[in-house]
C-alpha cells in the first residue's frame, strides 16, 4: 500500500519495469534494462534525439522531441507511441504558427517540455530571442501549434510549467543565465494570470556545495503533485578537467508556495554510469525532461537525455523516491525562505 499519494489520474498502460536484480538496492531510481529507448539517426535528416518530453495522450503517448538535424541545427519534432518505449516520429519538424495562423518558426529550438493545464497542452523550449531565451506554444489537438508570447527577456532556459494553476495563476520554473553555456544558474519561479504577463518572481533554490551540483542547477520534468508536496526532478551540474557532468537530483516543494523547498536530496538520484550516458556527442549527461506517473500505483517513469545522443528511461515509485529524498535531505536558508528579497 502506497503511503505517498500521487495526486492525479491513472495511467495503467504506462511503461514500467520492476527493479532488476542487479540494480543498486540503496538508490531509489533504476534504469530500464533495454536503454536507450531512442537511438541515433531516428528519422530522416535527424542525427540524434535527446532531452525530450512525453505525456499520456488518448490511448497511448505523445511527445515533443529535440531533434538535432544533420546540419547541426536543433528543432522540435512530434512523436507518438503505443507503449511509451517504441516511438514513431513525424519526418517534418513541428509547424509553429502565430496567433493569426501565419508560419512562425523559431531560428532554432531545443530541450522542450510538454505540460497539460486545463485541457491545453503547452510546449516550452529554448530558442533564439536575440539571445538564448524561452519560447512557448500551445495546442489542443497536436495538429495546430500556436506560438504565444515569450515569457522572459534573454537570457533564460529550462522552462518548466506546473501542471495546474496555484492560487489562481499559472506557475513556471526557469533558470536565468547568460549568453553561453552558463557557468552558473539557480532555479526561479514566476507567475502569470494569462500566460502572457509574468511576475511575482521568486528564487526557489540554487547550486549547493555538493560536488554533483556545485556549478549550476536547472528544472527538469514538470513537478508531480503528491501528498508530500511537489516532487521535482531537476539536473545538477559539476565541472571536471574534461568538462561538465550532468546528474539528476530530487526535491520536494511546498504545495501552496512552491518557491519554498521542504526537502532537497543532498545526493544525486542518477548520474552518468552507463555507456550511453558517458559516451556520446556531449559525454557524461543525464538530463531529465519528463515523467509519466500513475496515481493508482505510485509508479513513475522518468525520461532523460543521455550524452546529448540518446533518450533513456528510468523508474521509481513515489514512496521510494520521496522517502529517499526526505532521508537524505539538506535544506539551506536560501531554499526554505520564500525567495523574495
Amino acid at each position: 500500500m502506497s503511503n505517498v499519494k500521487i495526486i492525479g489520474g491513472s495511467v495503467p498502460n504506462m511503461p514500467w519495469q520492476d527493479r532488476p536484480a542487479d540494480a543498486k538496492t540503496w538508490m531509489p531510481l533504476w534504469r530500464y534494462s533495454e536503454n536507450p529507448v531512442i537511438g541515433r539517426n531516428p528519422v530522416e535528416g535527424v542525427a540524434r534525439i535527446f532531452n525530450s518530453a512525453v505525456i499520456p495522450y488518448e490511448d497511448g503517448f505523445i511527445g515533443v522531441f529535440r531533434g538535432e538535424q544533420i546540419n547541426g541545427i536543433p528543432y522540435i519534432y512530434l512523436g507518438r507511441s503505443n507503449d511509451g518505449i517504441h516511438w514513431d516520429f513525424e519526418k517534418d519538424k513541428i509547424p509553429f504558427k502565430d496567433e493569426e495562423g501565419r508560419d512562425f518558426m523559431p531560428v532554432y529550438a531545443y530541450d522542450p517540455r510538454l505540460v497539460e493545464v486545463e485541457g491545453v497542452y503547452y510546449i516550452m523550449w529554448c530558442q533564439d530571442f536575440y539571445g538564448a531565451s524561452i519560447g512557448m506554444a500551445k495546442t489542443t489537438d497536436f495538429k495546430t501549434f500556436t506560438r504565444i508570447e515569450n515569457p522572459f527577456l534573454p537570457f533564460n532556459r529550462n522552462a518548466v510549467l506546473f501542471p495546474r494553476k496555484i492560487n489562481g495563476n499559472f506557475v513556471l520554473l526557469s533558470r536565468p543565465s547568460d549568453s553561453g553555456h552558463t557557468p552558473f544558474g539557480d532555479i526561479f519561479l514566476s507567475e502569470s494570470p494569462d500566460m502572457v504577463y509574468w511576475g511575482k518572481h521568486r528564487h526557489v533554490m540554487g547550486k549547493s556545495p555538493e560536488w554533483w551540483e556545485s556549478v549550476k542547477i536547472g528544472g527538469g520534468a514538470a513537478p508531480i503533485e503528491t501528498s508530500e508536496g511537489w516532487l521535482l526532478f531537476y539536473h545538477g551540474v559539476t565541472g571536471t578537467c574534461n568538462g561538465y557532468v550532468y546528474s539528476i537530483g530530487g526535491a520536494i516543494l511546498d504545495i501552496d508556495n512552491p518557491s519554498v523547498v521542504k526537502y532537497r536530496c543532498e545526493n544525486f538520484l542518477l548520474t552518468p554510469e552507463k555507456w550511453y550516458e558517458e559516451r556520446g556527442f556531449v559525454p557524461n549527461v543525464t538530463f531529465p525532461c519528463a515523467t509519466i506517473h500513475d496515481g493508482a500505483t505510485g509508479r513513475i517513469a522518468i525520461y532523460y537525455g543521455a550524452a546529448d545522443s540518446y533518450v533513456g528511461l528510468a523508474f521509481t515509485t513515489a514512496d521510494e523516491v520521496v522517502s529517499y529524498i526526505k532521508e537524505h535531505s539538506v535544506v539551506r536558508e536560501s531554499d526554505s525562505e520564500i525567495g523574495r528579497r
